[in-house]
């Protein structure tokens, strides 16, 4: 069975909501664009899990991008995704980084910048510390900090049958200030006992209803998650344009092609000398009509 989606939840009667995600595809063309090690395959699954989560807690329509930053192995590790579940991302490493190395080993002195970006409106951004063993302890920090709200979250990566599994659940106190400390902790245990074979390969209400039988819980209509890189031969032909000619003209006359390489899906644009002078040409011609 192959999932890429997102359900949301809610406890009838514990002012407690709660999100299952689970991911393949998406996963598994992430860190297919590159080779990287296995252990920044796991902190982009990671990663990735995280951010969908997150997305679903948007209360508008735009973005969120989780960019982890440091000074060790591991520059820079990024996922994107917006509130329609499409989701992009991509790490920049140097050398060689243990199978079993953590996020410190991998990040060094780090941060992770959480970039909330709506269509309408202002640009948030918050830097939080890496304080925690793990991605989920980093993140429940930041929502006791930044959010006041109680928040736990489980991230699992790994394998069925030799394909790539990235999945995670959150459960979050309720807003509105109902929830109790006991309702929450009891819930806690529950989600504790998930396995990771059950969180990659079973359906939502199957899931939800192993881990709380006894709870009365409402299940609302599943969110497709896919991955979207979003550029194209036109959009690389633009960034083209804004080369000076005469540094596009020195690597036309050194490599006879000019190529634009996209980290995010692993596409290669190739320009020849006739495409690269008429897409000058158009920016031109568009330049002069502007005027």
């Amino acid at each position: 069975m192959s999932n890429n989606v997102l359900n949301r939840y809610l406890f009838e009667d514990l002012s407690v909501r709660g999100e299952l995600v689970q991911l393949d595809e998406a996963y598994q063309r992430i860190i297919s664009s590159k080779e990287y090690p296995a252990a920044l395959q796991k902190l982009l699954g990671e990663l990735l899990v995280s951010t969908t989560l997150l997305t679903a807690t948007l209360k508008f329509e735009g973005s969120i991008t989780m960019q982890l930053q440091g000074d060790g192995p591991v520059s820079l590790a990024v996922i994107n995704g917006d509130h329609d579940q499409k989701i992009r991302g991509v790490a920049r490493w140097e050398g060689d980084i243990a199978e079993d190395a953590s996020i410190h080993d991998m990040m060094g002195k780090g941060y992770l910048v959480i970039t909330l970006e709506p269509k309408k409106g202002e640009r948030y951004q918050g830097i939080v510390a890496l304080e925690g063993d793990n991605l989920a302890q980093i993140l429940e920090g930041y929502f006791a900090n930044s959010e006041q709200l109680k928040t736990r979250i489980w991230i699992r990566t790994g394998e069925i049958e030799g394909q790539a599994k990235a999945a995670g659940m959150l459960i979050q106190v309720m807003p509105d200030g109902t929830g109790s400390a006991e309702d929450f902790e009891h819930l806690e245990q529950l989600t504790d006992t998930v396995k990771n074979e059950e969180l990659f390969t079973l359906e939502a209400n199957e899931l939800l209803y192993r881990l709380y039988n006894q709870e009365k819980v409402r299940l609302f209509d599943p969110q497709p998650v896919e991955f979207h890189c979003g550029c194209s031969r036109e959009r690389s032909g633009a960034a083209i344009v804004t080369i000076d000619r005469a540094e596009v003209n020195d690597i036309l006359a050194e490599l006879g092609s000019i190529s634009l390489h996209c980290d995010y899906c692993g596409t290669t644009y190739s320009y020849d000398e006739a495409e690269v002078s008429e897409l000058f040409a158009e920016a031109n011609s568009g330049n002069k009509t502007l005027h």
